[in-house]
């Protein structure tokens, strides 16, 4: 496992609910789980990034200062996790501009495999929200973005 090393690495965060939530997911076959003061705040097996953005909705605020492991971490998850105030991150894949977006903040970050793009789940092409995380700047404005590309998706789906 590789951990990353950032500049601003975040020294307040609670590692040991960075552990927590690693091991519950492992432990549990899940694809996201949520720890904050060694509680579990959310946990999912759905996949992309649906289970986090459910997270937002339900928990808003409470998610500032959590710690969060997710199996699979592209640059639109990066994004959720920045615009919710997370401090802790560790992905078991996670894509490489994930990683450099997260190093311009006071985040830690782990990662299991570092890999060049994140994929659709169906196909062999680029993940439809990481096109559109791709010419985004601000976690607020991927938020929008990217919860409204999920909506259009449900509806046609």
């Amino acid at each position: 496992m590789r951990v990353g090393n950032n500049r601003f690495n975040n020294v307040g965060m609670n590692m040991e609910d960075l552990g927590i939530a690693k091991n519950r997911l492992g432990e549990r076959a899940l694809t996201l789980s949520i720890v904050k003061d060694k509680q579990i705040l959310f946990e999912t097996s759905s996949r992309g990034i649906s289970g986090f953005l459910k997270a937002i909705e339900e928990l808003g605020e409470r998610l500032d200062g959590a710690s969060v492991a997710d199996k699979i971490v592209g640059k639109a998850m990066a994004f959720l996790f920045l615009y919710a105030g997370i401090e802790g991150v560790y992905a078991s894949v996670m894509s490489r501009e994930a990683r450099e977006l997260f190093e311009k903040k006071p985040i830690h970050v782990e990662w299991g495999e570092l890999v060049v793009h994140i994929l659709d789940n169906c196909t062999p092409a680029t993940c439809p929200f990481e096109k559109l995380a791709a010419g985004i700047t601000d976690p607020a404005e991927a938020y929008k973005k990217l919860k409204a590309l999920q909506d259009s998706l449900k509806q046609r789906g």
